[in-house]
């Protein structure tokens, strides 16, 4: 819930213009809905046909209504998005949303055409408990539609205890889980390889190198160093060093 127009369209031009030396990369901004329009119309990017894609931050599960204050899936492809965010931790804990309603809002969003980005990720307690890899594999168990495939969707692992706590995962913690996720997503379906993980915790320029150079660390879900374009930039920067 942050930015303004005015910033909006300083970012996109930023951006925009680092874009033909990140070739080998994709990249993706959820701005909050009412900037959808200028993310989209600024990058020349409609449906993340090209260069940057734009993405929403939720979507309701159901198609239309009387959902005062939410947002469908089909407004957001209509306002240019390609993916949309479900399942984030704020959600689940702000918002009280179960996996069963993420999976729901996957389904949706799939049926209009957008690629959901789910997130699963474990709580402080819940790493201190050690059951950290059941709170996860259930998360993808329950939040990721069966029939959907996999070079369809995207996973993001969010470590909910590293999020303003002071507490830094290792490298050797990050990789451990995602090895589990892509065990569990090998798991669930013969194409469970071809979805992306991301890591999202805390990433930023000075520890982005090493993280994203991790095994089964496709990208990133970048959080308060994406509000900055120079930040965003040196990410993807050391994204597109590894896949060059």
């Amino acid at each position: 819930m942050n930015g303004s127009r005015a910033s909006a369209a300083s970012w996109t031009k930023d951006v925009s213009a680092a874009l033909e030396g990140l070739s080998a990369i994709a990249l993706l901004i959820c701005p909050p809905a009412c900037l959808i329009d200028v993310f989209a119309s600024d990058t020349g990017t409609v449906s993340g046909s090209a260069g940057l894609h734009v993405g929403g931050q939720d979507c309701h599960a159901g198609a239309n209504g009387a959902h005062t204050g939410d947002v469908s899936a089909e407004l957001l492809k209509d306002s240019g998005c390609s993916h949309v965010i479900l399942g984030h931790s704020e959600r689940r804990a702000d918002h009280g949303e179960s996996s069963a309603l993420v999976n729901a809002k996957a389904q949706i969003a799939v049926y209009n055409g957008l690629i959901p980005v789910i997130c699963v990720g474990e709580t402080e307690a819940e790493r201190d408990a050690g059951e950290a890899d059941t709170v996860v594999g259930q998360q993808i168990a329950e939040s990721i539609p069966t029939d959907l495939a996999g070079d369809r969707f995207v996973v993001a692992y969010e470590p909910v205890w590293a999020i303003g706590t002071g507490r830094t995962p290792s490298d050797e913690d990050i990789g451990d889980m995602h090895r589990h996720i892509r065990h569990n997503l090998q798991g669930r379906a013969e194409d469970g390889h071809l979805t992306p993980i991301l890591y999202g915790g805390s990433l930023k320029p000075a520890n982005s190198a090493d993280i994203l150079a991790i095994d089964h660390v496709n990208g990133g879900l970048i959080g308060g160093a994406s509000l900055k374009s120079e930040d965003f930039l040196a990410i993807a920067g050391s994204a597109q060093r590894l896949a060059e």
